[in-house]
């Protein structure tokens, strides 16, 4: 009798009760995202490998070791996608959406492969669920900031000759690799390593004060938001586009390998793959760690009611409360992130079909109802009262 054949270790069969509840999982992205103004794209399954070299980064461990890479009858070297945003940013290059109105907002729930060892909610072959908002200077969690590659690069010096005057205490694997990505020993595992760079300099200490106000006004927006979070220094991530903000969701219903998903701004990754310098920040999830995680995934309604601008500079935070305010309260918001004018924000909220503009200004909120035309001044904490129980 032939011996029966199995998939490879690290990869899975999708079928019955798990199949239906990635189903659903999907359906609810699929709603979340389309309310927020993301569409759909769909990146092919392999790409040049030159594509996560630049982009990724040679010195990263996705590019080094864990890449699923090959040659074609051609003799060009192809790889298996190990992570979503660099095809993302090359599918916005080649398909001239530079030339669309910013920003772009595109979501993706694809599959992905890294030759690592399986874990728990860790595979070889795995799907994640993901967000990038291209062309904007835009927008428990764990947060911190990289700098820019010119304040990166001045610490990345100052922390390898921190590592090398503590090389006897280090792992093999982190001292070979001080000159190549010394910011990656803040992952080991090693305890001589881990008690090492409990010392080491931080770059967040190192930020220039432009990178620092920036980072500053991340964090005002999530506290008017009323998002909590945790800073974290040592948050580096695994890719080398990273610029400025990075973020990851953690749960511990996943043991050690808690990261649910993750992200930051890229804003020179665009420009790394021969295009124009542009602005861009993005995330990803497991979709098996979200449904380890979440087994019960919430419902949002596919609508759209309300579309919040700022006039003017000062009114940006309590225009990003807004929406959020009635994201939570169940209505389907979006927010202006392109610096479009007054004219151009009614012209958009028309395009997208909503059902009532606010713009915040000095003299209160200009709210306007697009299916009666009616436009009314109203105070900002009242704005949620006016369009109470709208649905399109």
């Amino acid at each position: 009798m032939a011996e029966r054949l199995q998939v490879p270790k690290g990869t899975f069969d999708v079928l019955g009760e798990d199949a239906l509840a990635r189903d659903a999982l999907l359906a609810t992205a699929r709603q979340l995202f389309e309310r927020a103004g993301y569409e759909r794209i769909e990146t092919p399954t392999f790409e040049f490998t030159e594509l996560f070299a630049r982009g990724v980064g040679r010195s990263t461990d996705i590019v080094q070791k864990e890449m699923y890479s090959f040659e074609d009858g051609g003799g060009r070297s192809l790889t298996l996608r190990p992570e979503g945003t660099a095809p993302v940013c090359r599918a916005y290059l080649e398909h001239g959406m530079h030339k669309r109105p910013q920003p772009v907002k595109l979501w993706y729930a694809s599959s992905f492969f890294r030759a690592e060892a399986p874990q728990h909610g860790r595979f070889r072959q795995f799907w994640q669920i993901g967000a990038e908002a291209i062309g904007a200077q835009g927008i428990r969690l764990r947060l911190g900031s990289l700098g820019t590659p010119a304040s990166r690069a001045a610490y990345r010096d100052e922390l390898q000759a921190y590592l090398r005057t503590h090389e006897g205490e280090l792992s093999a694997e982190v001292r070979e690799r001080i000159d190549l990505n010394p910011l990656r020993a803040f992952d080991a595992d090693h305890p001589g390593t881990r008690k090492v760079m409990a010392q080491a300099p931080l770059l967040m200490d190192r930020l220039d004060p432009e990178d620092a106000e920036h980072f500053a006004a991340v964090r005002a927006l999530l506290d008017a938001a009323g998002v909590p979070y945790e800073l974290d220094p040592t948050l580096v991530r695994g890719l080398d586009y990273y610029t400025r903000t990075v973020f990851e969701f953690t749960s511990d219903a996943l043991g050690a390998q808690s990261g649910v998903g993750g992200g930051g701004r890229y804003d020179g990754l665009i420009e790394q793959l021969g295009g124009p310098a542009t602005p861009g920040c993005g995330w990803a999830a497991g979709i098996e760690r979200m449904l380890l995680a979440s087994p019960a995934p919430p419902v949002a309604p596919p609508v759209v009611d309300l579309y919040v601008a700022a006039a003017g500079e000062q009114h940006r935070v309590p225009a990003f409360k807004l929406t959020d305010d009635a994201r939570r309260a169940g209505l389907a918001a979006r927010l202006e992130l392109a610096g479009r004018s007054i004219k151009g924000v009614f012209k958009q909220a028309d395009r997208i079909g909503a059902r009532y503009v606010a713009v915040l200004g000095d003299d209160g909120v200009a709210l306007k109802d697009l299916q009666s035309g009616e436009q009314q001044t109203v105070e900002l904490d009242t704005v949620m009262h006016h369009i109470r129980g709208v649905r399109l």
